[in-house]
């Protein structure tokens, strides 16, 4: 690995609007340039919406569909690698995708592996945990609900990654209109990712977590209120191979905004050097018990 300036961008995933979502991704890339950001983050399903209803007609192919064209425009003239999540369709399956493109072209992809609440109505769960080379680093992209299932970070880990890329939708808590929700919500949020910088120091990997955030649309299938509604509270953290706290998004309002950090290489050859690397001193003739079906 080589240090890297990288950034992670929270933003609102219009549902059904990608056209308008490309502009504002090349918009933030711009600004991820002018802080000398290499590598630029984006939420989950980003592009198509999350759980959008018209997600099957929206969904597209990878690497050959228009998004990853546009992309690819944006990261050449940008000089950028970008992580954005999208639908994609392949055979008339549709998965929730996040894709890898850099100045020389479309690098690799990353399907969500599981499934939460209502997107098993709009995705197929994908089988494949892929560790892809940027050049700077070997990054993974561990989509959303994956990131519950340390087994999926730990994988990646010992399949080379040294960053671990972590876009989300996460719906995990309503508010209303009043300045105390509005924070309790966003509080929360924060809460709830802050857990994974123990992916990061388990792992001894660097992480990023992105939210989307605000309120996205209204799905006509749930009253206005459901939890199920595409609105995300929303967040960006970035986390050393420790498990240390690098870069945070404000925790007061919901609201687009990036944060930016540097990944040092130097950093992760020490957490990876330490006798208490666990990768090194895991056993995992132990472990058997993770992939048998349970009784």
């Amino acid at each position: 690995m080589r240090t890297i300036r990288v950034a992670a961008v929270s933003m609102n995933g219009l549902l059904g609007d990608p056209d308008v979502i490309l502009d504002e991704i090349d918009r933030w890339c711009g600004l991820a340039a002018a802080e000398g950001a290499e590598l630029v983050v984006f939420p989950e399903l980003v592009v198509h919406g999350h759980c959008t209803p018209n997600t099957y007609d929206l969904a597209e192919p990878v690497p050959d569909g228009p998004t990853v064209r546009r992309l690819e425009e944006i990261a050449l003239r940008r000089g950028q690698v970008l992580c954005v999540g999208l639908s994609e369709k392949e055979r008339d399956i549709v998965y929730n995708t996040a894709v890898l493109v850099g100045p020389n072209g479309y690098l690799g992809k990353q399907r969500k592996l599981h499934m939460s609440r209502d997107e098993t109505f709009y995705y197929k769960g994908g089988h494949d945990i892929e560790v892809i080379d940027i050049g700077d680093c070997r990054v993974s992209i561990v989509i959303c609900y994956d990131n519950n299932f340390p087994e999926v970070g730990r994988i990646a880990a010992l399949r080379g990654a040294e960053v671990i890329l972590m876009p989300h939708a996460g719906r995990m808590q309503p508010w209303d209109d009043t300045a105390d929700s509005e924070r309790a919500a966003r509080q929360h949020t924060r809460y709830i990712f802050m857990g994974y910088a123990q992916r990061a120091r388990e792992n001894a990997c660097f992480a990023i977590v992105t939210d989307q955030v605000g309120r996205a649309g209204y799905v006509d299938e749930f009253p206005p209120d459901h939890p199920n509604q595409p609105h995300h509270a929303g967040t960006a953290l970035v986390f050393g191979p420790s498990g240390e706290l690098l870069a945070a998004a404000q925790d007061e309002h919901i609201r687009e905004e990036m944060i930016v950090a540097t990944l040092e290489a130097r950093s992760l050859d020490r957490a990876r050097a330490s006798s208490g690397y666990t990768l090194r001193t895991r056993r995992p003739e132990l472990f058997g018990e993770l992939v048998r079906e349970p009784s």
